[in-house]
């Protein structure tokens, strides 16, 4: 109590100073719930709020967090030729791939929400708690190696034009992150979907970039640099008598590939995704990919926790699983191309399918609300997703638009499940009055 009367005593007064009271509000509300609730007997005062509802959301993710930084630096230390086991030279990639993700947190956070701050103090409301989730999605789903400048660009666009304009948090329309992505994607498309050497850098592995001295002799190598936060993680490592960072190294260009395993397929079919990797990798995520893409089994285990405490529709998950089946098993009846012929079940072990369905689909502003439009919601996006990764011939993945496509739908969805259930109600009351009426009662009126 005493620590709650001290921040009573330096909350700052909101005509004076609307951005510090907003700022003080925000941070206030996070630590504590609301001491204050609509009086009355048949009002429930529940502990979790919308606050503590997206922390729940952002805990789901946490094991996809921790697996990605260590997938950075595998794929690192993969493109250089050393440490091949995943679990090998573990707390350099650990180290590596926290390096590597934190500036990505940081910066997504401090853009999204210095401008959500910023909106709370001039409409003079309390900060709103979708970007909690919001500043997680969006590092998750972004290449390792993004610009730091493009990415706050995306943020700021995402923020203003998808959320702010509609009104805030559970009015806006589109789902925040993916916003953000497809930006990118449109915007700046080498930097999110390029997947082989030629483009200039290599957008899934991180950390090398080309030599321009060699360039200019015909040497295409790409180099690796380490900066000063290495070399003080190699002060520490050393004393323990680990292996460190060292001065960094290089990487031939027919040294290793980065290309995700969809961006084979799209051109060889399964056979070229198998050569290169095996259906276990896939799985368990040691591939290129997404940040927080690739381990399979941690995002299930992050959807499941949703499911139990029940944030997330389990109906839009089950649906959407359904339909992509579907649509996968047309593709391989119709087999006119090779990555067709990909066996369905096979399709679930490349790109980003899971993480879409579990944290990106299962949007309770953005998705349908009614439980048959949910059904009805989930099986569209895997449907026209897999047509989209398949037939699209810019780029191999469809989740990104397919999600955003069926959000501008969801209200469409959810108006005639409930124009349905009305019609259906009172034609059964018709019925019922037209039973329960006599012959007699009929003449009379």
């Amino acid at each position: 109590m005493a620590l709650l009367d001290f921040l009573k005593k330096i909350e700052p007064d909101k005509k004076e100073s609307p951005f510090l009271h907003t700022l003080f509000d925000g941070f206030f509300t996070f630590a504590y719930t609301p001491n204050h609730t609509t009086k009355g007997g048949v009002h429930i005062r529940d502990g979790m709020d919308l606050k503590r509802t997206m922390v729940h959301v952002v805990l789901a993710m946490q094991l996809c967090l921790v697996f990605g930084m260590i997938n950075i630096g595998h794929q690192h230390y993969q493109a250089l030729g050393l440490y091949p086991s995943f679990l090998s030279g573990l707390h350099l990639k650990l180290v590596y791939g926290l390096i590597q993700l934190l500036p990505i947190i940081i910066w997504t956070h401090l853009v999204g929400l210095g401008i959500e701050f910023w909106y709370a103090a001039k409409k003079g409301h309390a900060i709103e708690e979708g970007f909690l989730v919001s500043g997680m999605l969006i590092p998750l789903i972004m290449p390792p190696d993004i610009p730091i400048w493009i990415l706050c660009i995306a943020v700021a666009f995402a923020v203003i034009i998808g959320k702010e304009a509609f009104g805030g948090t559970g009015m806006n329309i589109l789902n925040v992150a993916l916003l953000a992505r497809v930006f990118v994607f449109f915007a700046y498309p080498t930097e999110i979907a390029g997947d082989t050497m030629n483009i200039g850098k290599e957008v899934w592995v991180s950390g090398f970039h080309y030599d321009p001295a060699l360039l200019a002799e015909g040497i295409k190598t790409q180099v690796s640099e380490y900066g000063w936060a290495h070399g003080l993680f190699d002060w520490i490592f050393g004393a323990f008598g680990w292996s460190t960072f060292g001065e960094g190294g290089v990487a031939m260009v027919d040294g290793f590939t980065g290309a995700t395993p969809l961006g084979l397929a799209a051109k060889g079919g399964w056979e070229a995704v198998t050569a290169v990797y095996t259906p276990t990798q896939m799985w368990w995520g040691g591939i290129p990919g997404s940040i927080g893409e690739t381990c399979k089994p941690f995002i299930i285990v992050g959807a499941l926790f949703l499911i139990a405490t029940g944030i997330a529709s389990w109906r839009i998950m089950v649906s959407m699983l359904l339909g992509a089946v579907v649509m996968c098993l047309i593709l391989n009846a119709w087999g006119a191309t090779p990555f067709m012929e990909v066996p369905w079940q096979y399709q679930f072990y490349m790109g980003s399918f899971f993480f879409a369905m579990a944290f990106m689909a299962t949007d309770p502003v953005t998705a349908s609300s009614t439980n048959t439009g949910k059904w009805i919601y989930g099986f569209l996006i895997g449907f026209v997703g897999m047509i989209v990764r398949v037939l699209n011939p810019a780029y191999p993945e469809g989740w990104m638009l397919a999600i955003l496509f069926m959000n501008v739908f969801a209200p469409l969805i959810d108006y005639y499940v409930l124009e349905a259930n009305v019609n259906r109600r009172l034609s059964r009351k018709k019925s019922i009055v037209a039973v329960e009426t006599s012959p007699e009662e009929v003449t009379a009126h």
